[in-house]
C-alpha cells in the first residue's frame, strides 16, 4: 500500500485522519490522500471493518472458504503481517480477535449509528446526511457471500431508517421533510410499498387529494406491470374516504339495471 506523503504541519501535533469507505466502493484515505491497497488486502481490511468482533478462525473461514482451517489461518497470519507493515491502516489485535484501530473512521459505522438514533426516536443531527447515508451499495462489484449478506443487511437498515424518518416528520407535521425522506426510500426500492404508502399519507395530511390519488395509481400501475400484483388492502384503505364520492358518482344505480344485470339508460 502507498499514499501521497502527508503535508507537513506546524504547531501542535495532530493525529492523521484515516477513513475507510466501503459504501460505493473500497477507498482508504490518510488525511485527504488516497491509499493504494492491493485487492487481496482490500478484502481483509473490508471484512475486519464490517465484522470487528469476529474471531480469527471466523475471518479466515470467510476469506478462504475453500481452504482447510489451518491453511486459512496461515493465509490470514501472512496478510496481517503485511498489514502491520503499513502505518496507514492501523489494527488492534488480541489473542483471538482483530479490529481496526479506533482512529479509523468507517462510513458503514456512521450509517449504523444514524439508523440506531432514528430507531430510538432521536432526530438525526444532520438531516441531509441522514438521507444520503448509505445511498450507495456496499462494495459494488464484490460477490463474496459475506459481502452479499452485509449489503442486504445495510440496504434494509437504510430503508427502515428513511421510513422512520418520514413517519417522524409526518407525525410532527413537517410534511416537506417527511416527503423528502419517503421519496428517498422510494428511489432506493421502487417496488416496496411502505414508502409509497407514506407518500399517500403525507399528501392526504396536506389536503392534497389529487396528489394522493395520483401517487396511489402510479404505484398500482408499477406493481401490476412488474409483479402482476395489487397494492395491499391497507394501502387501498388510505384512499377509501377520498375516493368514495367518486365511486358513488360513477356507480350505476341498482334500479337502472335489467334483471339480467345489464344496465339500461333512462330516457327521461
Amino acid at each position: 500500500m502507498a499514499a501521497e506523503p502527508p503535508a507537513p504541519t506546524t504547531g501542535e501535533h495532530r493525529t492523521a485522519e484515516v477513513r475507510l469507505h466501503l459504501l460505493g466502493g473500497f477507498r482508504l484515505t490518510h488525511d485527504t490522500a488516497p491509499v493504494v491497497v492491493p485487492r487481496g488486502l482490500q478484502r481483509i481490511i473490508a471484512l475486519i471493518g464490517l465484522r470487528p468482533d469476529a474471531t480469527r478462525a471466523h475471518l479466515a473461514g470467510l476469506l478462504w472458504p475453500e481452504a482447510g482451517e489451518d491453511r486459512a489461518l496461515s493465509s490470514l497470519r501472512t496478510a496481517l503481517w503485511r498489514l502491520r507493515q503499513d502505518p496507514y491502516c492501523p489494527l488492534t489485535t488480541t489473542a483471538d480477535t482483530i479490529r481496526l484501530d479506533p482512529t479509523v473512521a468507517v462510513d458503514v459505522d456512521r450509517l449504523v449509528e444514524t439508523a440506531a438514533r432514528v430507531r430510538d426516536g432521536q432526530a438525526p443531527e444532520d438531516a441531509a446526511e441522514a438521507l444520503a447515508a448509505g445511498r450507495h451499495d456496499l462494495l459494488p462489484g464484490w460477490y463474496e457471500d459475506w459481502v452479499l449478506t452485509d449489503r442486504e443487511r445495510l440496504r434494509q437498515l437504510r430503508l427502515h431508517m428513511l421510513e422512520q424518518v418520514a413517519a417522524q416528520h409526518l407525525a410532527a407535521g413537517r410534511h416537506g421533510e417527511a416527503l423528502e425522506a419517503a421519496l428517498e426510500a422510494m428511489a432506493a426500492e421502487p417496488l416496496r410499498e411502505t414508502p409509497h404508502r407514506l407518500v399517500v399519507r403525507i399528501h392526504l395530511a396536506e389536503g392534497n387529494a389529487f396528489e394522493a390519488v395520483h401517487a396511489f395509481y402510479v404505484y398500482r400501475d408499477l406493481l401490476l406491470r412488474e409483479l402482476r400484483l395489487e397494492p395491499s388492502p391497507a394501502m387501498s384503505a388510505l384512499l377509501d374516504e377520498t375516493l368514495e364520492p367518486i365511486r358513488r358518482a360513477t356507480r350505476v344505480p341498482a334500479e337502472t339495471r335489467h334483471p339480467g344485470g345489464r344496465a339500461r339508460f333512462r330516457t327521461s
